[in-house]
């Protein structure tokens, strides 16, 4: 009976999440005296898994799966889980993850809980820490099903390296019906993005245009960062639908979420809440953003952001 992992990839590439779910499985594993099986679909190297705790990969190769379907890959999960014996699935808490870890706990009659933070507090009874009312408190929970679905928020409890090795094994799963098709995924290319980000630079109307966004983009460049912004910039045309983030938009959760001329409606401060450290830059003292920041700059974006790209890259070359 091992803890079964779902890992996320793009493009062939293993995506960060699934390291950190690969991570965590490992803590529940060693709490149950038990071993960690991954499932990873059209990935590659992923060997690569045994370094975060996986003993076993499960490596899933069909074009059919090119591209994310909720109800296949689903199917894909539940009958690995069966295959494994697994009592115990651990998904990311990527949207993906979100529309299928449902469809999965009804396949196997399993309970489902969302957005936990920690390693269970104990596994008799089964006990887990999970985020709720919008990360404003916490609910230790009680899993009473014979399985158990984990989703596990983003950056929650981070990468753990492991030395040990992972074996790999072709897993062909029949493949159900499903109804959808998906004819075409547009995504940025060539950006980091918002959901894999350790940072993320975000904008909002106190940039005035959308002909000033390269304040944001410089500053992203600096950190390796991805650019988000508010609803408002969105609505406005000023930047893809994609880039906004809150509570009506992407989540994130983040290591360092900056906010540049963003006041910080009580929607957006909902959906950037996870992030670990938090900063804003606002001419407005009074922006709601700063009583939810760790630190706050009341200035001018168009004199304070430039001086903080210069700070940056000197920094980055005197420690080059």
């Amino acid at each position: 009976m091992s803890i079964l992992v779902y890992t996320e990839s793009e493009n062939g590439k293993l995506k960060k999440a699934a390291l950190e779910v690969v991570s965590y499985a490992k803590a529940i594993a060693d709490q149950m005296g038990t071993s960690v099986t991954a499932v990873a679909i059209n990935a590659e190297n992923v060997e690569a898994l045994g370094n975060y705790g996986a003993s076993k990969v499960l490596s899933v190769t069909n074009d059919a799966l090119g591209k994310f379907n909720a109800k296949t890959y689903a199917s894909v999960i539940e009958q690995a889980a069966k295959n494994e014996g697994a009592k115990v699935v651990v998904v990311s808490s990527s949207a993906d993850s979100k529309y299928l870890a449902p469809l999965v706990a009804v396949g196997l009659d399993a309970g489902y809980v969302s957005n936990v933070m920690e390693a269970p507090s104990s596994v008799s009874p089964f006990t887990v820490k999970r985020s709720a009312f919008t990360n404003k408190a916490f609910a230790n929970t009680e899993i009473t099903t014979d399985v158990k679905i984990i989703g596990l928020s983003n950056n929650s409890f981070g990468l753990v390296e492991s030395e040990g090795t992972a074996s790999v094994e072709d897993f062909a799963p029949t493949l159900p019906e499903s109804g959808v098709s998906v004819v075409s995924v547009d995504k940025a290319t060539d950006k980091v993005t918002i959901a894999d980000a350790e940072v993320v630079v975000s904008g909002g109307r106190g940039l005035k245009g959308p002909e000033n966004w390269g304040l944001i983009e410089d500053l992203a460049d600096v950190l390796g960062a991805a650019t988000a912004c508010s609803k408002p910039v969105s609505d406005l045309g000023w930047r893809p639908h994609g880039e906004h983030v809150g509570q009506t938009g992407k989540p994130v959760a983040s290591n360092l979420y900056i906010a540049i001329g963003i006041s910080g409606a009580i929607q957006h401060l909902a959906g950037v809440n996870s992030s670990k450290v938090k900063v804003v830059i606002n001419t407005d003292p009074e922006a709601p953003f700063f009583k939810a920041a760790d630190y706050g700059v009341v200035g001018d974006a168009f004199e304070v952001v430039p001086q903080l790209i210069e700070k940056l890259k000197a920094f980055k070359a005197a420690n080059a």
